[in-house]
């Protein structure tokens, strides 16, 4: 990992950017929110092209689903608790049901929200987003995959789920770093264990890994970017070869990506999975560092969690 740290919403606003100029059918829309969720960035670039539709979520995903009926691509953005959350029902029946070609981008994901608090916190919007028939859910991990995903989605004909964060976390990868939807990323080929973590929590994971081994745990650090559709491949590669599996996420643990890892380890190679996320409960205003300890979805956690 080097040294710089972004958050992923800031790599977003720029991203648009490049795709805004590379394709003229981009349009952005957000609800009252563009400081936040960075799109102000395009609404400077583009006026033309972006639409403040203001505190009305729903009237959002529906305006939405009307410009990609018309051949624009639309991504739409807010916090993920008002994307996810307020607006499920307008994006199940308006985005979803007749697959139309929307981008939901949702910043302020999960409790490294902060000091916003529970109500805020969203920690259940993979779960929701994955459920829906024809959506793709992603959850990139620093601003190199950020930029990647958000133009990667432009290309795919169809409903995509975007989770990003307010926390600015360490930029993994570099530029030459090649991805693939659907495919996640490698750290190291340790047998002893796998840690699936997606989003903030693959920088622990990493942090971890280099902790562990000088402790005489050689571990693998596999980055989930896409959630649905999953790496059911690498997901039966790493039980075959490793001894212990653990998902990490900042997301409730059900439903989440230790839900969707069970399912595959379940229906093609039975194992047991420890999942650390937010255990069946609402989060708590803090520092989003400290939430992350105190949720036990951190590096110590990571490394407890091998050597009980």
């Amino acid at each position: 990992m080097k040294n710089q740290e972004i958050a992923t919403r800031q790599s977003y606003g720029e991203a648009l950017i490049k795709l805004g100029y590379e394709n003229e059918n981009i349009v952005v829309l957000d609800a009252d929110l563009s400081n936040a969720t960075k799109t102000i960035k395009f609404a400077k670039e583009f006026p033309n092209r972006f639409f403040d539709i203001g505190i009305a979520e729903a009237d959002m995903i529906g305006t939405a689903a009307g410009l990609a009926t018309c051949g624009k691509i639309p991504y739409a953005s807010t916090f993920a608790v008002f994307a996810a959350g307020r607006a499920y029902d307008q994006i199940r029946t308006s985005i979803c049901y007749p697959k139309l070609n929307v981008k939901i981008c949702a910043t302020h994901a999960g409790v490294t929200v902060g000091e916003d608090g529970a109500t805020h916190q969203m920690i259940e919007d993979l779960s929701l987003m994955r459920t829906l028939p024809n959506m793709k859910v992603f959850c990139p991990s620093d601003d190199i995959e950020t930029k990647w995903i958000i133009e990667e989605i432009s290309k795919i004909d169809g409903p995509c789920y975007v989770r990003l964060c307010r926390l600015a976390t360490p930029v993994i990868y570099d530029e030459n770093q090649k991805f693939e939807i659907g495919k996640m990323v490698q750290f190291g080929d340790g047998t002893d264990g796998t840690i699936f973590a997606t989003g903030v929590a693959v920088s622990e994971a990493l942090k971890a890994q280099e902790i562990l081994i000088k402790k005489g745990k050689d571990v693998r650090v596999i980055d989930v970017h896409t959630i649905k559709p999953i790496d059911t491949e690498m997901i039966i590669k790493c039980a075959k070869e490793t001894e212990k599996l653990v998902s990490v996420e900042d997301h409730n643990v059900i439903g989440g990506l230790g839900s969707a890892i069970s399912e595959v380890l379940t229906a093609n190679y039975p194992k047991k999975l420890e999942r650390l996320g937010i255990n069946d409960t609402f989060g708590v205003s803090g520092n989003a560092k400290e939430l992350l300890h105190y949720f036990k979805i951190d590096c110590d956690a990571i490394v407890n969690e091998f050597l009980l």
